[in-house]
């Protein structure tokens, strides 16, 4: 076995390591400055248009699509260590290096089954960072974990137009507060009757300003909005009415697309939520060793050892699992890496919740505060425990397979 990274791999990691630390993170305390300073709290602070600019300057831009001609062409064993780096700084250094969910998934999604008109009029520009995206899945009515369960419909024109017209309440709609979010990818049901569940979903394309959209409000998480992504809004579609050249892919294709789109969406979490982890034990360190209680540091307090020792074996058993599923979904493909997938997105989300939980802690009424970033990542990590599928779907999925071997 050989544990080290590629020659190009490495390379990208030290120079993503240092625009991390001359751009990024000193860019933090800024964006929040600014973003105060807007005349509404979605707007794109400059710093981050900045940020931007900076990253395709230095040629670390849209790192994640493996489509050389789209993106940077790594595989996922070559991005899943750039990618935990982003996920020390998670709101501003997916979005300077176009790397930002739901906008990643929405490009995978049309790279790979969107028309040439499709990804002409929509790809382009987000590979280009000109605009933002949606991705309208999840309902307030329905139990979303399971996806067969989606009421919206998508349904064909009375007037035999061959024009869809939608109608649905979605939620959690991330990305769908930014200004400059253009396009939605929605799910709903073409054939709600239909004899196989798996085939009565299609997607969908609706631009931001079609009549009939209306975003309604931005739904907290724990509190935070979320704003350098977008936030996640509650949206309705009444009689939205686009063009049959809008669907993507086939009708009834819309289950398959979900799930072709999720895997490297689960991973990229991952990988992101292992440098929020990695961030944490960093900001653990750094009290400990400059705080005193009980007349000596916290440092050499057993208990503090304890969560710093474990946060260390926890990320690196982690960092393991993911890098096995990225090589796995490399050489196997998506399917045959489905039980790694699922295991780490069983074991990261929890794991990192409770590194957080331990730094929040010892950094006692700061760790809840705006003053340290452990709040807010303890808020986005408890979320990816429900984002792409609860734990408990993975774990039900996980067991089956499992049990099958001995059945």
């Amino acid at each position: 076995m050989d544990f080290a990274f590629d020659a190009r791999t490495e390379e990208l990691r030290a120079r993503l390591l240092a625009f991390m630390d001359a751009h990024v993170l000193p860019a933090e305390a800024t964006a929040d400055e600014q973003r105060a300073a807007l005349d509404s709290p979605w707007q794109t602070p400059p710093v981050v248009e900045e940020l931007k600019a900076e990253a395709r300057r230095q040629g670390l831009w849209n790192l994640f699509l493996p489509d050389a001609e789209l993106g940077a062409g790594l595989t996922n064993l070559q991005y899943a260590p750039l990618a935990e780096i982003t996920g020390r700084s998670p709101q501003l250094a997916p979005t300077a290096l176009n790397c930002a969910a739901p906008d990643t998934g929405n490009m995978e999604v049309l790279a790979q089954f969107g028309t040439a008109a499709q990804r002409k009029e929509w790809l382009e520009p987000l590979l280009a960072g000109e605009i933002r995206s949606a991705f309208a899945m999840t309902e307030p009515d329905v139990a979303s974990s399971d996806a067969t369960n989606i009421e919206t419909r998508i349904e064909k024109a009375a007037d035999g137009s061959g024009d869809y017209v939608v109608n649905g309440r979605k939620w959690y709609i991330s990305g769908a507060m930014h200004p400059d979010c253009r396009i939605f990818i929605v799910m709903g049901k073409t054939d709600p009757d239909g004899a196989d569940i798996r085939r009565q979903q299609s997607m969908i394309l609706v631009p931001r300003d079609t009549p009939g959209l209306t975003v309604r409000r931005a739904m907290q998480v724990y509190g935070y909005e979320d704003h350098y992504h977008g936030g996640h809004a509650e949206v309705l579609f009444e009689n939205v009415r686009v063009p049959a050249a809008n669907l993507v892919g086939e009708e009834g294709g819309g289950f398959a697309i979900a799930q072709a789109r999720l895997g490297p969406g689960r991973i990229h979490h991952c990988m992101r939520l292992i440098g929020m982890a990695e961030r944490a034990i960093e900001l653990m360190c750094r009290r400990a060793v400059s705080r005193e209680a009980f007349g000596k540091p916290l440092a050499q307090q057993g208990v503090v050892q304890e969560w710093i020792a474990d946060a260390r074996v926890a990320v690196e058993q982690l960092r393991l699992l993911v890098l096995k599923t990225a090589w796995l979904m490399d050489t196997v493909g998506n399917k045959g890496a489905h039980t790694e997938i699922q295991a780490i997105k069983i074991a990261t989300p929890r794991t990192v919740v409770d590194i957080l939980d331990k730094a929040v802690q010892l950094h006692g009424a700061g760790g809840v505060s705006q003053d340290f970033p452990l709040a807010e990542l303890w808020a986005a990590a408890r979320t990816l425990r429900l984002a792409d599928g609860p734990d408990e779907v993975h774990q039900r999925s996980l067991a089956r397979r499992e049990l099958k071997r001995y059945r």
